[in-house]
């Protein structure tokens, strides 16, 4: 009975969720493997973000001399990349799934739509809203950190990794950057989840219960400048641009497609491209739960993992319960 799924979802994966091998008892050599290969492998969010990296370094990143001064022209081309970039992910994921519904409801999380209005909503509608934060604030922002790392990189401020020096880690790096985010994430989406700050802050993400591309990057400014800040790490680890650029592209752009409201994109019968994350969809619906990823325990060591079962239905509901009584 605890391995049956949950009532009230259009899709369930299969459950209990798992977090990663790397941290289940006794070790597991080739599922820690495949885990690594097929978040990877052969096609993958992250080996597109890495592609879509290079591209922009090569074709649409100013040269580092020019950053090493504050200019609006280099700036003003890196803002619109990066409303480029958002547009085609979150915009192009929103027209294929919800504009002309070409999955319909397969591997749909959640049966309702989209809201479209809402007084909740700063202009009324959750698209129009979802858009509004995601340009006006988040790519902003967004841009904001890669002009502040490419200029601390082009005046000597932040450490450069160049590929002839350190291949090995130049490679290894793309790897552990995502490992660094799930790090990161959990601990300042608890901290986002403090009364006050989810009150003043938190609470415009969580206005989407039902989440769709545009609400991954729908964002408080203060939430945005906090979310963002895991680049700042590379003041002390040192980066390559091409790192900086995967970094902040991982970071806001995946941000898209892990709140599509799909586990993935189907393209003759069978899941081509994983997606959207039952394990946060739960987080926008039960709220306590579920504020790291599967990357790392920290939710199942802190007791906040749900892991999509009804007997953790219970125990989360339970601990709302509690912080409810407790505020």
């Amino acid at each position: 009975m605890s391995d049956a799924p949950l009532k009230g979802w259009n899709h369930v994966p299969d459950v209990p969720l798992q977090v990663s091998p790397v941290f289940q008892w006794p070790p597991q050599p080739l599922r820690i493997l495949h885990w690594f290969w097929s978040s990877w492998f052969f096609i993958s969010e992250r080996l597109i973000i890495v592609a879509i990296a290079c591209i922009s370094f090569f074709w649409f990143q100013p040269p580092l001399a020019e950053t090493q001064t504050f200019a609006f022209g280099w700036i003003a081309e890196m803002f619109i990349r990066n409303v480029a970039l958002m547009t085609l992910v979150a915009g192009g994921l929103h027209l294929y799934f919800y504009t002309f519904t070409k999955q319909g409801q397969t591997l749909k999380y959640d049966p309702r739509p989209l809201m479209k209005n809402g007084r909740q909503f700063t202009l009324g509608g959750q698209i129009r809203d979802n858009m509004f934060w995601t340009i006006a604030s988040g790519v902003t922002v967004w841009t904001a950190y890669e002009v502040l790392m490419f200029w601390a990189l082009a005046n000597g401020h932040a450490p450069m990794l160049m590929w002839a020096a350190h291949p090995l880690w130049f490679v290894a790096l793309f790897l552990l950057i995502p490992i660094w985010e799930s790090f990161y994430f959990y601990w300042i989406h608890r901290f986002l989840h403090i009364p006050f700050l989810y009150k003043h802050v938190h609470a415009l993400h969580h206005r989407n219960i039902n989440v769709g591309p545009w609400s991954g990057m729908a964002m408080h400014p203060v939430e945005h400048l906090i979310f963002l800040g895991s680049v700042l790490i590379h003041f002390i680890i040192a980066a390559h641009p091409i790192h900086i650029l995967f970094h902040l592209q991982y970071y806001a752009l995946t941000a898209a497609t892990t709140h599509t409201g799909f586990e993935g994109m189907v393209i003759k019968d069978k899941n081509r491209l994983k997606l959207g994350t039952f394990h946060h969809q739960m987080h926008h619906r039960y709220f306590e739960c579920n504020y790291g990823s599967l990357e790392l325990p920290w939710d199942k060591w802190f007791g906040s993992f749900h892991d999509g079962t009804p007997k953790a239905d219970a125990r989360i509901r339970e601990r709302r319960k509690r912080f409810t009584n407790r505020a």
